[in-house]
């Protein structure tokens, strides 16, 4: 009895000051719970959105196009490690085996690389102006086509362990060796209509070992979208700008393979970050996914982009087909195939990564 009566004593002489912050401590206290609470409600919101979608997805996944299974259920695999995606990969890698060595083969034949790139200019798509504007690049580079397909096919190879299994993959790596990629890469009109791919051959390049240009073609795209340039370009070239950004990354991570070093795209981050409600206006649900991977292959997960641009995407899912429709309002899976897996791999990211899969024997 004597010790309640002290403590009243102390805390009735307790100065108002102390009385206010005691409050206010516990008002904070209660509104961080709060706000703890709705962050992770929010985040099982978002992986339960990615998750809906993938099951549309994984449901139609036999029926969709052999070039849409193994965009799909390769990337399903390296998010989940799961078994069922491989069977897919194991399809796509046998095909993938089978056209590297007849280009090995007709590599003998000195005028096939230039015979398969005019063939290959004159079955490029011409349906969207983006590319139309590839084709009339493209066709202005000689053994380029044929060249930028040959390495992406090694690339893939390699990343499924493949690459020893295709009989003369060296030859294929010295023809790439003789290719002029420098001038390619770092030519103005390449970086405003490819930028995507630029970001991807010069990382294929160097992980194959074939040529290091990073530091030169990095430096040739700053110049050429130098900061602040961006409100100047159109949308074609805007998402072209953006493309080429989110793509240095993705393929610098082997394509979802591995994390990246934040420390080397801080500039592209950074960019990201400042840009954002342009982003969120002006690009499509593709590069909005690509830019929100972009911060999460380098491990900002908690950067407030990620948790913007989730949400950007669980709004646009149509209700009615459960996924995310083209801009144009089409809900067909296969043409939606890009935009939706990106938007699985952002919404369910699990904070893991696996390698492969591994196809060799």
């Amino acid at each position: 009895m004597i010790r309640r009566e002290m403590v009243r004593s102390r805390l009735g002489r307790w100065p108002a000051v102390g009385w206010s912050l005691l409050v206010f401590l516990v008002l904070l206290a209660g509104c961080a719970s709060v706000e703890t609470h709705l962050d992770a409600s929010q985040r099982e919101r978002q992986r339960e959105t990615g998750l809906a979608i993938q099951a549309v997805y994984d449901a139609a996944l036999p029926e969709l196009p052999p070039a849409k299974q193994r965009h799909y259920a390769q990337r399903l695999y390296r998010l989940t490690g799961e078994a069922r995606y491989v069977p897919f990969s194991r399809a796509y890698g046998r095909r993938l085996v089978a056209k590297l060595e007849a280009d090995i083969v007709g590599l003998e034949a000195p005028d096939y690389a230039a015979m398969r790139s005019r063939e290959i200019v004159v079955s490029y798509p011409q349906r969207t102006a983006k590319q139309r504007a590839r084709r009339a690049m493209l066709a202005e580079w000689g053994e380029l086509p044929f060249a930028r397909r040959l390495l992406a096919r090694l690339i893939q190879a390699e990343y499924h362990g493949l690459l020893t299994e295709v009989d003369g993959h060296e030859r294929a790596l010295d023809y790439l060796a003789e290719v002029d990629w420098k001038r390619f890469l770092t030519d103005p009109q390449v970086l405003r209509t490819y930028a995507a791919q630029v970001g991807n051959y010069v990382h294929f390049l160097h992980q194959l070992g074939v040529t290091d240009l990073r530091e030169p073609v990095v430096s040739a795209f700053r110049a050429q979208y130098p900061p602040g340039s961006a409100d100047g370009l159109d949308d074609l070239e805007y998402r072209n700008y953006l493309y080429g950004m989110t793509h240095f990354v993705i393929a610098a991570s082997r394509y979802y393979q591995q994390r990246v070093d934040p420390d080397e795209f801080a500039w592209i981050l950074d960019r990201f970050e400042r840009e954002l409600e342009t982003i969120r206006k002006r690009a499509t649900e593709d590069i909005q996914a690509e830019v929100a991977l972009s911060f999460l292959l380098a491990g900002r997960e908690a950067h407030p982009a990620v948790a913007r641009l989730r949400e950007a995407l669980v709004a646009a899912v149509d209700p009615t087909s459960g996924i995310i429709p083209s801009p144009a309002g089409s809900s067909e899976l296969a043409g939606g195939e890009h935009r939706n897996v990106l938007a699985i791999m952002v919404l369910r990211w699990p904070g893991r990564l696996h390698q492969g899969p591994r196809l060799d024997p």
